[in-house]
């Protein structure tokens, strides 16, 4: 437990961001791994659409800021994409770490961390909401012991999801300020169940008024031990960071 502005609150949850991306390349299965081994309450990842509708766990819509390849995810088939180097661009003693598909981190991930999952250009998968239901469904992933939240920027996703998989609880990623006010957090408290944005629009104010909605709050991101103590101090549920350990677990 934490002390904050005099009331006892649940220790912030560490959410591992892209697993781990500070020790290990973001989105692989050494990443996932460390996340667990630091024991962050959630790895935190991104999900994405082969060509053959496939969900494989990659950020950049194309390969090649991640890989040895260049290309968009959506024209590479599974089988082209398991055949990059994802991990050699970080360091050579993660040369041969792969692409993993949604199902490898589940099956990783079940029963041991929870995992706070991005849609990522969903504009560009149609289907790619009821396809992550079905995934999930299939690991028994959706069931509340598992700790799953579904997040993304497009909320015409998250409510498509959200209509698929209720049971799930929802996050809705901010970047414009806007977003903030108390007129709109009411609208996202609809469907939302968390209001994640980025750290610099987070405020005392702010952290208020969503815990007023019902809310919680997953600042992102977490790339220096500098700013923990101010962000903790606002009252926040969890913070998303690169790098688990700078946020203390006791």
């Amino acid at each position: 437990m934490a002390i904050t502005n005099g009331t006892q609150v649940d220790r912030v949850q560490v959410v591992a961001h892209r697993g781990t991306a500070g020790y290990a390349p973001e989105n692989t299965m050494a990443a996932f791994e460390r996340a667990i081994q630091m024991n962050a309450d959630y790895v935190e990842l991104d999900i994405q659409l082969s060509k053959d509708n496939e969900l494989v766990v990659i950020h950049d819509s194309t390969v090649d800021r991640t890989t040895n390849g260049s290309a968009a995810v959506k024209d590479l088939t599974l089988e082209e994409l398991r055949g990059l180097d994802a991990g050699s661009w970080f360091h050579e003693e993660f040369k041969g770490q792969q692409i993993p598909t949604l199902g490898e981190v589940l099956a990783l991930c079940r029963g041991r961390i929870g995992i706070l999952i991005e849609t990522k250009w969903p504009h560009l998968y149609p289907g790619l909401e009821q396809k992550l239901a079905d995934e999930l469904a299939a690991y028994q992933m959706h069931l509340p012991a598992e700790r799953v939240i579904v997040q993304s920027f497009d909320q015409d996703s998250l409510k498509r999801f959200h209509a698929t998989m209720p049971e799930v609880p929802i996050g809705v990623l901010v970047e414009d300020a806007a977003l903030l006010a108390e007129d709109k957090l009411a609208e996202l408290a609809d469907y939302a169940a968390y209001v994640n944005p980025a750290l610099e629009l987070v405020t005392a104010e702010g952290v208020a008024h969503i815990h007023s909605r019902g809310m919680k709050i997953f600042p992102w991101t977490v790339r220096s031990r500098s700013v923990v103590p101010s962000i903790l101090a606002l009252g926040v549920d969890g913070v998303i960071t690169d790098y688990p350990d700078y946020i203390s677990q006791e």
